[in-house]
């Protein structure tokens, strides 16, 4: 067995051990006190073999016979670029990967650190289930482990809140940046070779453009023009979302960003039948339920709806609860320059509709309410969530700078909330209009099974903390309630008022960019309450799973490669 160094834990703000083996008989709850050997407690082995259980196996497969030969060739190549952002999202997140993983003899735990990257539940508050691993580093591989926030903040350093730049500490002790694409030059130099060869392939212009310009920002970390050409593309059948894009790992100050990818496959029809909505974006901005000083920006309309097969999940977005839909560029200012587009992962959405939402609501919604549970409703919601990530207020309204800017790390919590109600608040409207197609109680109601799905991640990220907000503030509105038999009955007309409500409540604490009232309603609103938890509880006992994993790659989408 391969031990762990006492120097490599030591790097990584951990307690030292000597290295981690199974153990199919012991009793103990406690790790065993060996010199060289910490033995996984009959306890902890159960707690991995337990949470195993919550998730749901899914192959990522699509119609190949869509694509042309081109298409076709390019797709590996996609995919190899991708695995590499995979290796990259370890390196920030957990470096000491394969130390662990030598040490770790356990075929259970082993598969339970890959879904996790790392030895940290992200579904159960980042607990950690290996002997001897204290708790998650807030920040991550981002900054060095001794490093306090004050520290970081009275600091000279330029690039003290970079997106693209490690923090670490010189010969001498002191704090310094080192940019994405020096930490990591020789990944990232394979990974742009892969879309360079892509690029020589496809016949599709756009793409074409978009996979140079981006191979070149991955040696670069100029990422700005390569987005304007990802948001050009409109004949495309395949794309690609590469890079390091979200800061939710990075939970000291919301401001590095972390490696992912998804490799995608256009559905052109659902395309086409999506198109409409973001020419809407403008009057609906206008008609938000806040007053006119938060609501005075004008939203891009040269954003686009797709929806996709994904084929291909890495790194950011690959870990804890996968994400279902994906609205980019983050940058502010091309937002408003240009918009976004706002990608539905179909394939994906659908498995968690049947496998999770649908056995959800058998058990938790009121047997009179089950009958408007329904996938366009799911997909619609869903759709509308990442649309409304382009409304709303990007300045504060008293010479703060940017909402993000001035709420840190309080901004991504309190940002998927107001997309989360203010996706709400278009079907609400659009539904009015006649623009979209259906009951308000199929999409209230399936809403509100939604709330009961993603409430199961917990309260440890931006989105868990999102969805518990929603439903502590819908259920002291009356917005539904919870009935003798334990579960749970929509208020359709109580639903519309918190809608509106809490879309007030979030544009004015955005608009405002005053930290101290967001933090305070993130501790009053963004917890589970024990009754909610024993409901919850009821899932997993009838082994309902919380969420999904992917067997995805080359050899999952078969011979047509």
């Amino acid at each position: 067995m391969k031990p762990i160094s006492k120097a490599t834990l030591l790097l990584a703000g951990l307690p030292f051990i000597a290295g981690i083996v199974s153990c199919t008989n012991t009793s103990k709850d406690v790790a065993s006190t060996s010199e060289k050997t910490v033995v996984l407690p009959d306890t902890m082995q159960q707690y991995v073999t337990d949470r195993l259980k919550i998730y749901e196996s899914v192959k990522l497969t699509t119609n190949l016979n869509q694509l042309t030969s081109a298409d076709r060739k390019i797709l590996p190549l996609l995919i190899e670029a991708a695995q590499i952002m995979d290796d990259l999202y370890w390196k920030q997140t957990y470096p000491q990967r394969d130390s662990l993983m030598s040490a770790v003899k356990d075929e259970r735990a082993k598969e339970f650190i890959r879904i996790n990257y790392g030895p940290w539940d992200r579904l159960n508050n980042n607990k950690p289930f290996i002997a001897g691993i204290g708790a998650k580093p807030k920040g991550a591989g981002f900054y060095p482990q001794d490093m306090t926030k004050e520290e970081l903040e009275k600091s000279s350093l330029k690039d003290k809140y970079g997106q693209y730049s490690l923090v670490k500490r010189d010969s001498s002790g002191k704090l310094i940046t080192v940019p994405y694409h020096v930490a990591f030059a020789a990944d990232l130099q394979r990974a742009s070779s892969l879309l360079k060869q892509a690029a020589l392939i496809c016949e599709d212009a756009g793409l074409k453009k978009y996979l140079n310009l981006r191979a070149d920002a991955l040696m670069t970390d100029k990422f700005t023009e390569s987005d304007y050409a990802w948001l050009d593309m409109k004949t495309n059948a395949l794309d690609l979302i590469i890079g390091p894009i979200e800061n939710y790992e990075d939970n000291i100050f919301n401001a590095r960003a972390a490696y992912e990818a998804y490799v995608l496959v256009k559905d052109k029809e659902w395309s086409k039948r999506l198109a409409k909505y973001v020419s809407m974006l403008p009057a609906l901005q206008k008609g938000l339920p806040v007053d006119a000083k938060y609501k005075k920006e004008k939203p891009g309309t040269d954003s686009e709806l797709n929806a996709y097969d994904v084929v291909f999940y890495a790194g950011d977005c690959n870990a804890g609860s996968k994400t279902i839909a994906v609205n980019l560029p983050n940058d502010e200012l091309i937002q408003q320059k240009k918009g976004t587009r706002r990608s539905q992962l179909k394939n994906a959405m659908k498995a968690k509709f049947e496998r999770i939402l649908v056995p959800i609501s058998k058990e938790l919604i009121d047997k009179n309410q089950q009958r408007y549970i329904k996938f366009d409703a799911f997909f619609a919601n869903v759709m509308f969530h990442e649309v409304a990530h382009g409304l709303g207020i990007k300045k504060t309204i008293n010479g703060k700078g940017f909402v993000k800017a001035a709420l840190k790390d309080q901004y991504s919590w309190l940002e998927e909330g107001k997309a989360d109600v203010l996706g709400l608040y278009m079907v609400t409207n659009l539904l009015k209009q006649g623009e979209l197609k259906g009951d308000i109680k199929e999409f209230y109601t399936t809403y509100m099974a939604g709330l009961l799905r993603s409430v199961r991640f917990g309260a440890s990220d931006a989105h868990g903390q999102a969805n518990m907000q929603c439903f502590n503030f819908f259920k002291a509105k009356g917005a539904f309630i919870r009935t003798q038999a334990g579960s749970y009955q929509v208020d359709y007309d109580k639903f519309g008022i918190a809608m509106n409500d809490l879309s007030k409540l979030i544009l004015t604490l955005q608009g405002n960019g005053d930290k101290a009232a967001v933090e305070k309603a993130q501790k009053e609103n963004a917890v589970v309450s024990t009754e909610l938890q024993n409901d919850l509880n009821r899932l997993s006992k009838l082994k309902i799973p919380v969420d999904i994993v992917f067997e995805q790659g080359v050899d999952v989408l078969g011979g047509g490669l």
